[in-house]
């Protein structure tokens, strides 16, 4: 069994292939102050009696990353291990100015969807930030845009205004509101909804200028599930993107 773990500023989420199948998946808060110990208990206690024969990882919490690497030395030492960092061999071409400033969790993104989509396509991962990563016919990463994620935006509109306050994320009755509760709910649903709409467009017409509708657009992210419903532009919904691209990148490096 393979044991994908995607480390992201809010969550961890985790998973375990059979092949090129998963089956269990879990999702837990990422926490910069955990030691290698403590993250040896919650890892243990979720595979339970799973034989893990690899392991592959990346994170976008240097502290997380950090800890992460002592547990896996120490608890996990005969196990084959690929941390997605420089070096290893992804399979993505990085069409940046500076390659190294991209998350890994964006290229782990990139090859999952080159691996799904037959042509060019637009990420969207709704985490802590929203996340649009273009990647090319050929499979590289050329770069992308970065918004404000769903919770913090939520958060933050909560403690600047007095008279506002955190709601449940669900869709209102209307796109009109009419009470505090159904104004924010109908702010954040449909407003970030048109956010990723608007933005596909663009980054469609840049990435293919001939023919921006072959795009596709694939939707990740633990928010995902929110928006995708009110959006007119994602045309596929894989909440595991993430540990799939990190099973083809271990699988090319071993």
């Amino acid at each position: 069994m393979l044991l994908t773990i995607d480390v992201g500023n809010t969550n961890t989420v985790m998973g375990v292939f059979e092949g090129d199948q998963i089956g269990h998946s879990w999702r837990i808060k990422s926490d910069a102050r955990n030691t290698a110990d403590e993250l040896a208990l919650t890892f243990r206690g979720l595979l339970a009696d799973i034989p893990v024969t690899g392991i592959a990882a990346c994170s976008t919490v240097p502290a997380v990353l950090r800890e992460l690497r002592t547990m896996l030395s120490r608890y996990y030492d005969d196990v084959p291990t690929v941390l997605v960092e420089p070096g290893v061999r992804t399979g993505v071409g990085i069409v940046m100015d500076n390659p190294k400033e991209v998350g890994t969790d964006r290229i782990c993104n990139a090859a999952a969807a080159h691996h799904l989509v037959d042509g060019p396509c637009v990420v969207v991962d709704f985490g802590t930030s929203t996340n649009f990563d273009c990647v090319s016919p050929r499979g590289d990463f050329v770069g992308g845009a970065l918004a404000p994620g769903i919770e913090i935006s939520l958060d933050a509109l909560a403690a600047r205004a007095a008279q506002l306050r955190k709601v449940e994320l669900v869709a209102p009755r209307s796109p009109i509101g009419k009470n505090t509760v159904e104004a924010l709910q109908s702010g954040i649903l449909y407003g970030f909804a048109g956010q990723v709409d608007g933005m596909v467009r663009r980054l469609s017409a840049a990435l293919a200028p001939d023919d921006p509708p072959s795009v596709q657009v694939i939707a990740t992210g633990g928010l995902a599930a929110l928006v995708i419903d009110h959006s007119e532009t994602v045309t596929r919904y894989e909440p595991d993107l993430t540990l799939i691209g990190l099973r083809l990148i271990y699988d090319r490096n071993t």
